[in-house]
């Protein structure tokens, strides 16, 4: 129960330093108010490009990383020989990351006006199934080559993580990782349903 309380608490803080707004105003703009007004890294790429938007993509990766890697320690570090997360380490890494990325969704550090938590579920991704997310990373690099398109890769890399997973790790983490991907998906609606109100 500590150890849960611990990887919630510490996911949410580190989930919740809005990496995509400092790096912005750094640069004199602030992406949620323009832009799609998304405080993520895409809309940091769009408005200011590539190079600028890079310490965003690393800081928002690796607030799931940091939070799992926590959770992970402070249960145990019980992992399997090809890294994936399990016995008591379980829960608690899957609730930092959950916590990770509602941090990045709803921080209390931002207004609770945060961005989609993809990357920083692909970080905690990294700690939960370290195999599964370097085989998307592959997935991400050949897709997004035959698309021409980052954007079309990554998406197919994040629907094709939990497929990769199975590989390595028994079907309830998937699951799991399914409703960690829900969280993707309410953050979605929420910001489909801002944006009609505009």
């Amino acid at each position: 129960m500590r150890e849960a309380l611990v990887a919630v608490i510490a996911g949410y803080l580190l989930g919740s330093v809005p990496v995509a707004v400092l790096v912005a105003r750094g640069h004199g703009v602030d992406p949620r108010r323009s832009g799609d007004r998304n405080p993520g890294y895409w809309n940091v790429k769009e408005q200011l490009g590539r190079r600028a938007a890079a310490p965003v993509f690393a800081g928002d990766t690796l607030k799931g990383t940091l939070a799992a890697l926590v959770a992970l320690l402070v249960s145990g570090a019980h992992v399997t020989g090809v890294g994936t997360v399990t016995g008591a380490s379980v829960v608690p890494v899957y609730l930092a990351t959950a916590a990770a990325m509602a941090g990045h969704a709803w921080p209390v550090f931002a207004g609770f006006r945060g961005g989609r938590s993809i990357l920083t579920f692909a970080g905690g991704m990294a700690v939960i199934c370290p195999a599964a997310f370097l085989l998307g990373l592959a997935v991400l690099v050949v897709a997004g080559w035959a698309a021409r398109s980052f954007a079309v890769g990554a998406r197919v890399a994040v629907f094709g993580v939990p497929v990769l997973q199975l590989l390595f790790a028994p079907v309830e983490m998937v699951a799991a990782t399914g409703g960690l991907m829900c969280l993707i998906g309410l953050r979605f609606a929420q910001a489909a349903l801002a944006g009609r109100r505009r």
